[in-house]
């Protein structure tokens, strides 16, 4: 089959393009045709060794997986031939990745894809909603009638936070550059700011009398010292990125709120909250809620030069998309 991979950890440079042994699907696996992967912000530090984590090689890259059933394990129920199906937690703690012609993928983290919804559409989005929708209800335990702030809401992620936030009845507001705050105004926020305002902090305390209930920042500045005055009694600062930043947190005061500060990355996630975040994530497939706002589909053979352009600061505000259904025919 043909892949993208990897024999060593470093550089975009180490990605390969070409011909690798066709996995076979174990007892509780399925083996997938793959139809299209896409390229996350993860599958750059997990090939550059900058997130550690168990690998053998040659190492196939990519994390989500849109595609159709080939074969089931058999021990496996619920997934047939011929079923449309999606995955977004290969290619880490050993699994080998997405961005091959047929993955096996075991069937915990295999979920069917509604009927009708296209399966490029899909792949762009079940990665950082199913981000955004841990962050918002597993670790930032979101509530109707809760204000949440989503910093960078015209994001991937941020997005999805506020369309997922919006969904759950809680009074969203995002911050955008000032172009993007009617997006963020038609995915469900009640109030978009733009976030290069210098009365920005000044702004929010006046919308948010009682405080902020969960605040999600996609940018991974983790400013605490600006964070922490905003947060409501019990409030919730959800941690997404960022993994270099080394904040200073003004502790007292959030002792005094009662508050805390979660860490979360969704590669630690258990398979039950995956299927959690997928279930919601189904739902709303169909009405075409959640989707991506913009998308590049690029050859499976460019796999490298799409890393190169993540790594490179080049790709905001959309989704790179690796076309694997027509790799045989290129």
């Amino acid at each position: 089959m043909l892949a993208a991979y990897v024999d060593r950890l470093g550089s975009p440079e180490e990605i390969r393009y070409g011909e690798l042994p066709a996995p076979r699907p174990g007892p509780d696996e399925v083996l997938v045709d793959a139809l299209a992967t896409t390229v996350n912000p993860v599958d750059t530090f997990v090939r550059s060794g900058q997130f550690p984590t168990a690998l053998s090689f040659p190492f196939v890259i990519g994390r989500d997986l849109v595609g159709v059933v080939a074969e089931t394990g058999a021990e496996v129920s619920g997934f047939a031939p011929g079923d449309r199906v999606w995955c977004g937690s290969l290619g880490h703690d050993g699994r080998q990745g997405a961005a091959a012609q047929q993955a096996a993928v075991a069937a915990d983290r295999l979920y069917h894809l509604p009927e009708g919804v296209d399966p490029t559409a899909a792949v762009a989005v079940v990665h950082p909603a199913a981000t955004a929708w841990l962050a918002l209800f597993r670790h930032g335990e979101t509530r109707r009638g809760e204000t949440v702030l989503v910093g960078g809401g015209a994001g991937n992620v941020g997005s999805a936070l506020v369309v997922l936030a919006a969904e759950a009845g809680a009074r969203v507001i995002a911050t955008a550059s000032a172009r993007d705050l009617p997006y963020c105004r038609g995915l469900g926020a009640a109030e978009a700011l733009d976030y290069a305002d210098p009365r920005l902090t000044e702004r929010l305390a006046a919308l948010c009398p009682r405080g902020i209930d969960v605040h999600v920042d996609t940018s991974g500045r983790n400013d605490l010292a600006t964070a922490v005055p905003l947060l409501a009694p019990r409030g919730r600062i959800v941690l997404l990125a960022g993994a270099r930043t080394r904040s200073v947190l003004p502790a007292g005061e959030l002792y005094l709120k009662d508050g805390s500060v979660r860490g979360f990355v969704i590669s630690r996630a258990t398979t039950d909250e995956l299927a959690e975040a997928a279930d919601a994530i189904n739902r709303l497939l169909p009405s075409g809620r959640l989707r991506a706002r913009r998308t590049e589909t690029v050859p499976l053979r460019d796999a490298a030069g799409a890393h190169r352009r993540m790594e490179a600061g080049e790709v905001r505000g959309e989704r790179l998309i690796l076309d694997i259904a027509g790799a045989a025919a290129a």
